[in-house]
């Protein structure tokens, strides 16, 4: 049938059809939905699933031990998974985050954004725009009119300590609403205290680029058709910081950053996170930033958490958070 004939497809990832469906293969990933403990503390850390916009959620992790007047850093968190795969309820990214409020001693907004190629991109970075500003309507509960309201955020977030990061997609995400903090402002005037880069889904043109490889065959299945037209997909703003048309990095609204990216990462190459690092320092940002190279692969602290490398990630983000 026409139907289901193939338009798209990225081995082991996802398969677009001609009638609109798709197709993911998570189980080649290993993932699968869990549910959240709201009650019962899994691993040192209670979660609860909240309804953000019709088309946005998330989980919420509040570290088991918090005390009923304590404050805790907001660490607002988006997952990896090239934009196109992954949730936020699965289990690899599930099992990560509540170790990140677990062992970091923070209260973490996991976002769920909707994926491509059901939504064009600048939709996903609209769904992490709209989750920010959520998480931002709770620094002053008084003047909040969202009915949704999360009392974890409420009685236990320090919105004077307010964190982004991701891995992977979720780098590239947590950059976009860096920049866009600085540039629309926050609910109530939140700003973000620092961010998180790991290994982020950037591409930069004559630096390591494998047009066979995976980072740039999604890229280029996703990357919206009008850049597509105008520009070349890896000239896109959306996937290069430092495209003629991206604006400067010195627009980053935060007063930290810490990149982290894997030696043997390849996906993502090694290459592509120093120019940004680079970037960065040239562009004039007054801010203060950290590079962390480890000797591994592409995200690999999601997958092997109980690794020496992963440990001293996890206390790198605990130094960079409470300094």
């Amino acid at each position: 049938m026409a139907s289901d004939e193939v338009v798209k497809e990225v081995a082991d990832y996802f398969r677009l059809y001609k009638s609109g469906r798709v197709e993911r293969f998570y189980d080649v990933h290993g993932s699968f939905y869990v549910p959240p403990s709201p009650e019962n503390p899994t691993s040192g850390a209670f979660s609860k699933d909240v309804t953000i916009s019709p088309h946005v959620s998330a989980r919420i992790y509040l570290p088991e031990n918090t005390t009923n007047v304590q404050k805790l850093p907001v660490l607002v968190y988006y997952h990896g998974g090239g934009l196109v795969i992954e949730s936020a309820f699965f289990t690899w990214i599930h099992r990560y985050v509540n170790s990140l409020a677990s062992e970091l001693n923070v209260v973490v907004v996991s976002v769920e954004y909707r994926l491509a190629p059901e939504v064009d991109v600048p939709t996903i970075y609209e769904d992490c725009w709209t989750a920010l500003q959520w998480v931002a309507f709770h620094a002053d509960d008084e003047k909040s009119t969202i009915v949704n309201k999360d009392s974890w955020l409420i009685n236990h977030g320090d919105f004077n300590s307010v964190f982004l990061a991701g891995d992977s997609a979720g780098g590239n995400l947590a950059y976009h609403m860096t920049m866009r903090a600085a540039k629309e402002r926050l609910n109530n005037e939140v700003k973000v205290t620092g961010s998180i880069f790991a290994y982020p889904y950037f591409l930069f043109p004559n630096i390591d680029i494998d047009e066979e490889g995976l980072a740039n065959k999604i890229w280029v299945h996703i990357c919206p058709p009008l850049e597509s037209r105008l520009l070349s997909p890896i000239d896109s703003p959306l996937i290069n910081p430092l495209s003629e048309k991206a604006p400067s990095l010195s627009g980053l609204g935060c007063s930290r950053i810490l990149v982290c990216l894997g030696k043997k990462d390849d996906i993502i190459p090694l290459g592509i996170g120093l120019r940004f690092v680079e970037g960065v320092k040239e562009s004039g940002w007054n801010g203060e930033l950290e590079y962390l190279e480890v000797d591994d692969g592409h995200a690999f602290q999601v997958y092997k958490p109980e690794s020496a490398a992963a440990k001293r990630m996890m206390k790198c983000y605990a130094d960079f958070i409470f300094r």
